[in-house]
C-alpha cells in the first residue's frame, strides 16, 4: 500500500487538500513552529513548507512501523500534524492521547482524515452488490460531534472540529477502487467479509454507472479536521 502512494502517477489530492488546509489553518493562526511533527504527509508540502519557515520537522509515516497508538517518543512539539491516518487506528481516544503527550505547553495539534458522510455513492453500491445480506465493506468513520467530545475526552484545549466536502468524479466503480487503494483508503476491518463475486460485482459496476450522468459519477469524500491546543 506505501508503495502505491509513492509512485509517480498516484493519486494524492487527498493528501494534498490535507497539507494545504493545515498551512492555511497555520497562517490564519499566525502559528510558526519551531519543532513539528508530521504524520503521513505523502506529498511533502506540509513538511517542505514548514521548514522554508525555519521550523525543525520530524517527519513518519505509519506505514513504515510508526504507530500512532503507542506513546512518542518524541516530545516538546510545537505543533503535530496527522494526515489522513487516525482514522484507521483501533484506539483512537489512546492515539490522541499519545499526541497531546508530546505536544509542548501551548503545543497545537491538527488532524485531518475522512470522516462520516465520506462515500455514500460506494456504500450505495455495496448495498446494491450484497443484496438481502449485506457484509462489511467500509470501517466505521467519526462524525463531528464525536471528534468534538473525542477532543473534549483527551484534554484538548479550545477544540476546533469542522467537515468540508471534497467531490471526484469517475467514469468506473473499478477507477475509484483503484484510487482508494493507492491512497491507502481500501477495506481495514479484521473481518472484511466475503470477496464479492462475479455477479455482486457487475450489480456494484452498474449500480455506480446509474449514480452518475454523461459517463462520469461523483463520488463525495468528508474531511474532518481536529485541532486543539496543549495548555
Amino acid at each position: 500500500m506505501m508503495d502505491l502512494q509513492f509512485r509517480p502517477d498516484a493519486p494524492r489530492y487527498l493528501a494534498q487538500d490535507y497539507a494545504e488546509d493545515g498551512l492555511e489553518r497555520l497562517a490564519f493562526l499566525r502559528k510558526e513552529p519551531g519543532k513539528a511533527l508530521v504524520i503521513g504527509d505523502v506529498t511533502g508540502t506540509l513538511a517542505a513548507a514548514l521548514e522554508r519557515q525555519g521550523a525543525q520537522v520530524s517527519s513518519v509515516d505509519p506505514a513504515t512501523g510508526f504507530d500512532e497508538e503507542q506513546p512518542n517518543s518524541g516530545s516538546g512539539y510545537d505543533l503535530i500534524a496527522s494526515l489522513g491516518t487516525l482514522d484507521t487506528v483501533n484506539d483512537l481516544p489512546g492515539a490522541l492521547i499519545h499526541i497531546r503527550a508530546a505536544l509542548a505547553p501551548g503545543g497545537l495539534m491538527i488532524a485531518s482524515f475522512p470522516g462520516a458522510g465520506s462515500l455514500p455513492v460506494l456504500r450505495a453500491c455495496m448495498l446494491a452488490a450484497d443484496g438481502e445480506r449485506p457484509a462489511p465493506r467500509l470501517h466505521p468513520m467519526v462524525d463531528v460531534r464525536a471528534g468534538g467530545q473525542l477532543l473534549q475526552r483527551t484534554g484538548f484545549a479550545d477544540p476546533v472540529i469542522d467537515s468540508r466536502p471534497l467531490d471526484v468524479s469517475f467514469r468506473t466503480l473499478d477507477s475509484l477502487v483503484a484510487d482508494l487503494r493507492a491512497q491507502g483508503l481500501s477495506n481495514v476491518l479484521a473481518d472484511p467479509g466475503p470477496p464479492l463475486g462475479r455477479a455482486a460485482l457487475e450489480r456494484a459496476r452498474a449500480a455506480f454507472a446509474e449514480a452518475g450522468e454523461n459517463g462520469r459519477t461523483t463520488e463525495r469524500f468528508e474531511l474532518l479536521t481536529l485541532s486543539g491546543w496543549k495548555r
